[in-house]
């Protein structure tokens, strides 16, 4: 008897794989993929060739014929990095002016990308395409009214100032994200909660906000990104050396008619280049969602 039911069970099993459809796998053509690799050697030999520089000894950094690895691998560099300069001193200000804009971007971003996706009012289209507008200005065109503007308000060399022209450099890319994911929640999702008697208010909270999360993150990691990597409005904006932030650290390395310490620079590079770099690997599944989902649906 339990011999008969196995055979029905392997039968059913075998009857059941059958019926599924088997996926196509799509061959591409050799060569396409030749120059996929081509190009990714290409992209990624300057962070193999900075990663390896930052641990060579001085006596190889330098060397007539180049060197891909270091024979005589030390971390003397990020230990000049770190402790010959004011490393900690630029972090903690990149940390403080990056964090807290992109937060406030993000709040900011989250209810005007609602307001904009899930009402409908008088000069909503309007507002859509001033803030498009914005976003395609090149920075620099917008750097000195902006200049005039925050030395006319007196927040020039604060934190505040700062952080005031990075919630502007990531709010319009932000909002648009956030409401391509706005967007794509069915209206009868908020429908189905007002006719249960929730208010404005409790569909926002409840219901719209944690179904746009995966946005929030995708369109933190962009944001976090152009605020890490800033550099013009920083060097502009501070004028206290102490103020300064990690981009214009790194580049006082390379200080005209001075010898550059090439693998203090290139270990300052790596440095800098960690914080993004792991945050980037943690989320990339979020990054590539909302590039998919929020950046590209308008």
């Amino acid at each position: 008897m339990s011999a008969t039911v196995t055979e029905t069970e392997s039968v059913t099993t075998k009857a059941v794989r059958g019926s599924r459809p088997r996926r196509k796998r799509r061959r591409y053509p050799i060569w396409s993929t030749i120059i996929a690799f081509v190009f990714s050697v290409i992209w990624i030999f300057p962070v193999y060739w900075m990663t390896i520089t930052a641990f060579k000894p001085r006596s190889e950094v330098m060397t007539p014929v180049p060197q891909f690895w270091p024979h005589t691998p030390t971390i003397q560099n990020f230990i000049t990095a770190v402790t010959k300069t004011t490393f900690l001193l630029n972090l903690r200000n990149s940390v403080i002016v990056v964090f807290t804009a992109i937060i406030f971007a993000l709040l900011i971003a989250l209810f005007a990308s609602a307001a904009l996706s899930r009402f409908r009012f008088r000069g909503r289209r309007t507002i859509m395409v001033l803030i498009l507008a914005v976003q395609m200005l090149p920075g620099a065109a917008l750097l000195i009214p902006q200049f005039l503007i925050f030395n006319d308000l007196g927040l020039l060399n604060k934190y505040i100032g700062l952080i005031l022209a990075y919630i502007a450099a990531v709010l319009p890319f932000s909002i648009w994200s956030l409401r391509g994911f706005f967007i794509m929640i069915p209206v009868e999702v908020e429908e189905a909660a007002m006719v249960d008697g929730a208010g404005t208010w409790s569909i926002l909270w409840r219901i719209l906000f944690p179904l746009v999360i995966p946005g929030l993150i995708s369109t933190s990691i962009f944001g976090f990104i152009t605020a890490w990597n800033e550099y013009i409005l920083a060097f502009t904006f501070m004028k206290d050396t102490s103020m300064y932030t990690l981009p214009i650290w790194l580049a006082s390395f390379a200080v005209p008619n001075q010898p550059v310490d090439y693998g203090g620079q290139m270990a300052a590079s790596v440095l800098f280049s960690l914080p993004v770099v792991i945050v980037f690997l943690i989320i990339q599944r979020h990054l590539v969602t909302g590039m998919s989902a929020g950046a590209v649906k308008g």
